[in-house]
């Protein structure tokens, strides 16, 4: 291993950068909860641009932009387009054919327009390196035209979000005041979905993605709903355990519907086949036996994979977690060393030194005392909306 792409103190290399753009959101998740503003020292463009070129000199192969809801930051194309221009494909890649409707849909998607052209690129553009570059999003503000400007800047991966199948549900698992505002954000993922699929996000070679978190007494019978509706729509169904991230979501353990137990309820409808967890990965794959698709779980909880995790996370703040589950004042502020002018070096080595001294592997800890996890307010720790997930 060269100097250059340091190991933690457990032997893990770095290999995803999450990047927060915006702490902001449109919705206010139970598990979330994110601010209503901004945090203050907001990175601009050029920042996130000197912060992901430092990463992926010390290894980071694979981009992952989150927030909060990163399409409400108004920059996102043309980070994309910035960051793509380093890495396979880029923003120009050949257009792919419109992709036909899933099995199951009455209604094809409509006809997609043609793509633009890929928005103005910042000067500073990030080195050659990055395999992916993927986002997450509640799927609520995804029109067609959004998907296609985003397949075009060079978006390679869209996950986005849903938790439940029905209005009722979604309102509950969104913040949303009733069942008829849960009933239209459903339709506008649904929507996103076909918007994404028409725009080249090819659900089939895992460029489209489906994301719902399961809580315990909250919304735990709509998981046959969301695989039915996964499995209608032709799309990977990854079922998260919910995780005590920050102070904010009250998290207790009995209120963790555990994996295994959404697996056997899951597969006494469909049988399903383990295809086991992909290195540095975060889900156990499985396929149906039927023919209809694939299915993941994340259990963070009850199953923690901390031996292998190889992911940085940085606030749109510009503060660097080596956990998802970290204390506040874990974090490192980066901006002292991504202002214009600074040595491109200098940057990398306050990453390096931060990767070199990493050790945290929470969740076993968690598993390894009881499950309990840490319930105690003083000990202030990093919330979900500035990390991203």
């Amino acid at each position: 291993m060269e100097p250059s792409q340091p190991r933690d103190r457990l032997g893990r290399p770095l290999g995803v950068l999450r990047l927060s753009l915006t702490a902001r959101c449109n919705l206010a998740c139970p598990y979330c909860l994110p601010d209503g503003q901004e945090p203050p020292g907001l990175l601009d463009q050029d920042q996130r641009l000197r912060l992901i070129a430092a990463a992926v000199a010390l290894g980071a192969n694979s981009l992952r932009l989150t927030g909060g809801e990163p399409l409400l930051h108004p920059g996102l194309e043309a980070l994309i387009a910035a960051a793509a221009a380093g890495h396979r494909g880029g923003p120009n890649r050949p257009p792919q054919e419109p992709n036909p409707a899933p099995l199951g849909l009455s209604n094809p998607p409509t006809p997609p327009l043609q793509p633009p052209d890929p928005p103005d690129q910042p000067s500073d553009t990030p080195a050659t390196g990055l395999r992916e570059i993927a986002l997450t999003s509640n799927g609520t503000l995804l029109s067609r035209e959004r998907a296609l400007a985003l397949r075009a800047a060079g978006l390679d991966r869209l996950t986005l979000s849903l938790d439940g199948g029905d209005g009722a549900s979604v309102a509950a698992m969104a913040g949303l005041a009733d069942p008829a505002a849960g009933e239209r954000a459903l339709q506008k993922v649904l929507a996103a979905l076909d918007h994404a699929r028409a725009a080249g996000f090819e659900p089939g070679r895992g460029a489209l993605k489906l994301n719902a978190v399961i809580q315990r007494g909250r919304n735990e019978e709509q998981l046959l709903p969301l695989a039915a509706l996964a499995r209608e729509r032709g799309v990977e169904l990854r079922l998260i355990e919910f995780m005590d991230v920050g102070n904010r979501n009250g998290w207790r353990p009995d209120q963790v519907l555990p994996a295994a137990v959404m697996l056997e309820r899951i597969q006494a409808r469909w049988p399903l086949e383990p295809l086991g967890r992909p290195s540095h990965g975060t889900a156990q794959r499985y396929r149906y036996r039927d023919g209809g698709g694939h299915l993941a779980l994340v259990a963070s909880v009850s199953a923690p994979f901390c031996g292998d995790c190889n992911r940085l996370r940085v606030s749109a703040d510009g503060i660097a977690y080596t956990c998802l589950f970290a204390r506040a004042e874990r974090g490192l502020d980066l901006r002292p060393w991504l202002n214009a002018g600074s040595d491109p070096r200098d940057l990398q080595d306050a990453l390096a030194s931060l990767w070199r001294g990493r050790h945290d592997r929470w969740s076993e800890e968690r598993s390894a005392s009881g499950g309990e996890g840490s319930t105690d307010p003083a000990e202030r720790r990093a919330e979900m909306a500035y990390l991203g997930g």
